[in-house]
């Protein structure tokens, strides 16, 4: 085995005890000394009082040298076996040189433990020791003291009574990286070094492949830029699909690159250009080089596959493990030692992106779900991500195979401010020319007040692709921007086709050049035939069938030689072509393909055509988009043949669909008859409101800000409260400043799911003018009201609120320390890994109510039992052991507990009277559940993943105060004859078995 892998394959629980040994205890008054400790002083082989020999620390160095040679695996030795006693004695040797450091404690911690090792190196060598080993035998040495400096830096952070705050980072990060370097070795099974030298290899590969992003309008003499993904990549937000009944209100958004911290398998849904594919490269780049965020530890140990379906559906057979890196053309797909992916899968060890569902024809994606059914079945245990366009897929699409779903949220405000700033640096850093950086500076300052003040601007800026054309057209057309989605396309192709090249002169007088519109002749029948055949990518071969027959047609086209001459032209000037791979071809987004494709279609009147694809995802686009390119009769023709298919179609689906498309085409449509528009507002009438959670998604997705026009006025829909929670979940998804107005007419509402909604969104809107005409006007009855940041923070504590959530990982210890002690009765913190220690809430004396939902640094709920807490959430983002201390809050009344691995804690709580518990991958225990709670009288069991086998209800007939028990997912239920008192429903099953229970609506 490569030495270099040893360091990574000794666990804590083996160094650890080894390195104690080389110091003294603490005895009494050890925490009184008010300076940094000398290290001569902590070390138990030197000084009169000595407790370690040198002898003795020659066998702790000689077990080290074992413990590596026993982690590498027969045939793997790190280093010839005639060595292993003289690297133990150089081991030996450098680590007495701790005594000679003329350091202390502290010290040693700001050096950090790759350069103590180096110190003790040369201390060594300056006594005269031998440390002549082989190469191997080397750089074994030098693992372990690297190791062993690690873990003796990790001891003197934890130990020492002076630790000043400015080592307070340098300390926690010490403790996080001896606890990523224990789940890595968890994660790794024992390695062969063709494996370990193939992973290295292929790793380096995929963080160069994945680590750069293209944005648009950057280069001078291209249209696109390539740009380091560290510095362009922005965070965005992921929404958890919503259940009906199901939570206390709007899924909590988090942070998108954060789902699979809490789940395994995840299908993440997103519109064009909402930055799918960007996330994809995050988390394999974030994976290959091993330096996940905080809270993504479940990334460490892993071996990321990048799975674009636009290219592996492409082939006749969907590719088994050992054929997924040719399938993606990876050039190291040779070199892969064999059977090395299948070694990965099985040890759980991989993380699968498969980006793009929407990019397959619908006919193929019952084929990609069954060839993803045979590799979930062969490989259960890595981490899954699957991408798609909204509608793409039907809900619950992979539910049966254990998906959580996602949605990525439209940029917020905050982001889209971020994201110009963004663009706006990397344009700095490759300013040239005439264009200074003070011209820069000002289309800046000009672009982030013109989205915040513009509403039509404002409307097109929610996705990271289209706030980069808006960044690029703004610079380019010098500071103005057209109007209108059509004409902020149409000026983005005049400056990707010729306005670029010919203002920056990158033709020589004679070169070859083609006008724009040949240019987009030829284009759109590219992106047309791709559309019609359901596919993003073509074989280059296809490509030039495509165009030989336009060329004829195009004179200035022939100057350029035949298809395939005139295919590279595109290829290198158009900036809209490329060649992902050699030999095939594809837009560089599909958004340019949509609108290309359109045109093409209306210019072939194939009208009847785009709408017997109307309920196909692929094709939603090309619609609204061949409605912006036709003229007014086409226009109108083509939404009347739309709501036709809704008459003459009894699927209630299609009609939805159709019938919804109508009306968000009537954004680009200008010039329309008003009959047709009034015609198309009437079927739409007939699916707004939404009269479902499910549909008011679908409305603010396919209409988008037109439904704020559409949407009852709020008085109208007022007693129905169902309803109004349905038509504030549409007008907060729309995520405009239009909204504002029409979710003001709600606030007062006296539905709790109503006002929920309306308090969750707040961060989607500018913070002091929501907050002005919607959160200070809410009814506090019930309420959480939702902080996802300080600043909203603040408004919430001056208003006087008693019922927090604050939600991510903004929030400190500080935060906490500053809430008012008696004010505050209910707390809920979400997606917090940032606090670890909840002794910060013991100030809180007024709190009954706490959860803690996703956050991932909390292990220990002792400290909590002064409060006195009446109700408590514990809810983790991942697998995790029991917490510790739930057994010291005997004052609980309600608990709802989130069960990730583990079955029930071993607690006796018999003043819980409700009990909620969310089972995810884990075991239930009945009789635990009857032992741990005998006093409870209402439980919900919710199994997150159907439940398999049968549920035994017998245990619970001897808790003699339960009157109802909800159900969830459970299959096959016995026993319940055993309980002819108590009211069971199940969700599953709409017939009522004994009556149905009451469950608390806001129980935190």
């Amino acid at each position: 085995m490569d030495p270099a892998v040893i360091g990574a394959r000794l666990a804590s629980s083996v160094v650890a005890p080894l390195v104690r040994r080389l110091f003294v205890q603490e005895g009494p008054g050890a925490g009184l000394v008010d300076k940094p400790i000398r290290i001569s002083s902590l070390l138990s082989f030197t000084g009169e009082k000595r407790t370690l020999t040198e002898k003795d620390l020659h066998k702790l160095a000689a077990r080290l040298v074992r413990q590596a040679v026993d982690t590498a695996g027969p045939g793997e030795r790190p280093c010839p076996a005639d060595e292993d006693e003289a690297v133990a004695g150089a081991l030996a040797r450098t680590l007495h040189c701790l005594g000679d450091l003329d350091m202390d404690d502290v010290q040693a911690v700001r050096l950090g433990s790759h350069a103590l090792a180096l110190l003790l190196i040369d201390a060594a060598i300056d006594q005269g020791a031998d440390l002549y080993l082989s190469a191997a035998g080397t750089r074994l040495h030098q693992r372990l003291l690297d190791t062993a400096c690690l873990h003796i830096l990790h001891f003197f952070s934890q130990r020492s009574a002076f630790i000043p705050r400015t080592l307070v980072a340098q300390s926690n990060q010490l403790g996080e990286l001896v606890t990523k370097l224990d789940l890595l070795i968890a994660r790794l099974p024992s390695q062969s070094a063709e494996d370990a030298g193939f992973e290295r290899r292929y790793a380096e590969y995929i963080a160069k492949r994945h680590g750069t992003l293209t944005i648009y309008g950057i280069d001078v003499s291209q249209a696109e830029a390539s740009w380091p993904l560290d510095a362009a990549y922005l965070t965005l937000a992921a929404i958890p699909r919503e259940e009906d009944g199901i939570g206390s209100g709007a899924g909590a958004a988090e942070p998108a690159e954060r789902a699979l911290a809490g789940h395994h398998r995840v299908l993440l849904r997103g519109v064009a250009g909402s930055g799918k594919t960007t996330l994809v490269q995050w988390l394999a780049v974030s994976t290959a080089r091993q330096q996940p965020l905080t809270g993504m530890e479940q990334l460490i140990g892993r071996v990321p596959f990048v799975l674009p379906l636009r290219t592996i559906a492409r082939q006749d057979a969907l590719p088994t493990p050992d054929r997924l890196l040719a399938a993606v053309h990876n050039p190291l797909h040779g070199a892969q030692p064999t059977g090395w992916a299948d070694r990965v899968l099985s040890a759980g060890r991989g993380v699968l992106l498969i980006d793009g569902m929407d990019e397959i024809p619908a006919a193929d994606r019952e084929r990609t779900r069954a060839w993803l059914d045979d590799l979930l079945i062969a490989y259960p245990r890595n981490l899954w991500l699957v991408t798609s366009r909204p509608s793409a897929v039907a809900d619950d699409w992979l539910a049966a195979q254990g998906f959580t779903e996602f949605a990525l949220a439209p940029m917020s405000r905050d982001d889209v401010a971020a994201f110009i700033d963004r663009w706006h640096d990397a344009a700095r850093a490759t300013c040239r020319g005439e264009e200074t950086r003070a011209t820069l500076d000002t289309y800046q300052a000009a672009l982030r007040t013109a989205v915040t003040t513009k509403p039509d601007l404002g409307r097109l800026a929610t996705t990271p692709l289209m706030c980069g054309l808006l960044c690029a057209l703004h610079r380019a057309r010098r500071g103005y921007l057209p109007p209108g989605r059509k004409a902020l396309y149409d000026a983005a192709l005049s400056m990707l086709l010729t306005r670029r090249d010919t203002e920056r002169r990158i033709y020589a007088p004679g070169d070859p050049q083609l006008d724009e519109e040949p240019q987009i002749q030829l284009l759109q029948r590219l992106a047309y035939w791709l559309i019609r055949n359901g596919q993003a990518e073509m074989d280059r071969h296809q490509a030039e069938r495509v165009l030989t027959p336009l060329l004829p047609a195009l004179p200035a086209v022939q100057a350029l030689g035949g298809a395939g001459h005139v295919l590279d032209h595109l290829l290198l000037r158009s900036g809209l072509l490329r060649e992902p791979t050699p030999g095939t071809v594809d837009f560089v987004h599909r958004t340019f393909q949509d609108y290309l494709g359109a045109k093409a279609a209306v210019e072939d009147g194939d009208f009847g055509l785009l709408v017997n694809h109307a309920t196909d995802s692929q094709w939603e686009d090309v619609i609204r988009m061949a409605v912006a390119h036709a003229r007014p009769r086409e226009r109108a023709n083509l939404l009347h043949q739309l709501l036709k298919r809704c008459d003459d179609d009894p699927d209630t689906d299609i009609n939805v669909r159709c019938a919804l498309l109508a009306a968000a085409c009537l954004e680009h449509a200008p010039d329309l008859d008003p009959a047709v528009r009034e015609r198309v507002q009437r079927y739409a009438a007939h699916f707004i409101p939404p009269d479902s959670l499910r549909l008011a998604r679908l409305v603010a997705q396919t209409v988008g800000p037109l439904a704020l026009e559409l949407l009852p006025p709020p008085r109208q829909v007022w007693d129905d409260h169902e309803v109004s929670e349905y038509c504030t979940v549409t007008a907060t998804r729309v995520g405009t400043e239009a909204a504002i107005p029409y979710l003001r007419e709600f606030a007062d509402h006296p539905a709790l799911p109503v006002r929920t909604q309306l308090s969750h969104c707040w961060s989607d809107f500018d913070t002091h003018r929501y907050y002005t005409e919607v959160i200070s006007r809410l009814s506090p009855d019930d309420l959480y009201f939702t902080a996802d940041s300080t600043e909203e923070l603040h408004l919430l504590l001056r208003s006087g609120r008693r019922m927090l959530m604050l939600r991510g990982g903004e929030f400190l210890a500080a935060d906490i320390r500053s809430l008012p002690p008696e004010q505050l009765t209910h707390l809920r913190l979400d997606c917090n890994a940032v606090i670890d220690d909840l002794t910060h809430l013991d100030h809180l004396r007024g709190l009954t109510a706490l959860a803690l939902t996703r956050c991932l640094r909390i292990t220990d709920l002792a400290p909590l039992a002064p409060l006195g807490l009446h109700s408590l959430d514990w809810s983790p983002p991942a697998p995790y052991d029991p917490p510790l201390g739930l057994e010291k809050l005997t004052t609980l009344r309600q608990l709802r507990l989130a069960l990730l691995g583990p079955g029930i804690p071993q607690v006796h709580l018999p003043e819980v009277s409700r009990l909620e518990l969310d089972i995810h991958h884990a075991s239930l225990d009945v009789a635990a559940v009857a032992d741990s709670f005998p006093g409870l009288r209402h439980a919900r069991i919710t199994f997150r993943d159907t439940w398999p086998r049968p549920l035994d209800l017998a245990p619970l007939a001897r808790l003699n105060g339960l009157e109802s028990l909800c159900l969830e997912r459970a299959r096959q239920i016995s026993g319940a004859e055993l309980l002819p008192s108590v009211t069971i429903t199940t969700r599953e099953h709409p017939q009522r078995l004994t009556g149905l229970p009451t469950w608390p609506a806001n129980s935190p």
